[in-house]
């Protein structure tokens, strides 16, 4: 589920329509909850689909570390891609914000820890990267794992509309890492060999 101050607007030609903020959404926010409305597809069952709704997949499902395409139900489908992205997916099936996203703002991910099944040449941003590859989450899970860490203050000072909707048992191991009793779980455990 996408944070609820955000709404889908066109984006421009080349990405098309993208998710922005509409209200501040403050860094540390959640902006992303995987919920039970989201569909989850097994890759035998991916494979058993007719090839339009294979494609269709692959352009709005993300794949989990279990090898499992996930399509989102609402507008989180949408969230583009950046190298700079607002936001960062987490290891416990949650995003937050890494930085404050302003009215008008997209909210983005970097698909790089999405498990993409081929590389791709993204936007030009002016960034030092230019191709996604499927093994980027090998490569920059450091950097990503710190801009998690770096957050976790942020993360217990702001409202968290979304919360309610993370398992109990999910937000209280996240909680001992809050509470500093245990360390946060790389989001390098996301990616799935394909």
């Amino acid at each position: 589920m996408i944070h609820p101050d955000t709404e889908l607007r066109f984006i421009n030609d080349v990405v098309g329509y993208g998710v922005v903020a509409k209200k501040l959404i403050p860094k540390g926010t959640i902006t992303w909850v995987q919920d039970g409305l989201d569909q989850v597809y097994s890759k035998e069952a991916v494979d058993r689909i007719d090839p339009i709704m294979q494609s269709y997949l692959e352009t709005y499902c993300f794949v989990n570390g279990k090898g499992e395409s996930v399509l989102c139900w609402d507008n989180a489908k949408y969230v583009n891609h950046s190298f700079n992205s607002s936001c960062m997916s987490t290891a416990y099936d949650f995003e937050i914000a890494i930085r404050d996203i302003h009215p008008g703002e997209q909210l983005t991910d970097d698909y790089g820890y999405l498990n993409v099944s081929e590389p791709f040449e993204a936007e030009d941003e002016g960034t030092e990267r230019k191709v996604v590859y499927p093994d980027d989450i090998l490569k920059y899970h450091e950097v990503w794992d710190k801009s998690i860490l770096d957050n976790l203050e942020n993360i217990q000072q702001v409202a968290q509309p979304l919360q309610r909707f993370i398992p109990e048992e999910t937000w209280n191991e996240f909680g001992k890492v809050l509470s500093g009793e245990s360390k946060l779980k790389s989001i390098r455990t996301c990616h799935f060999e394909q």
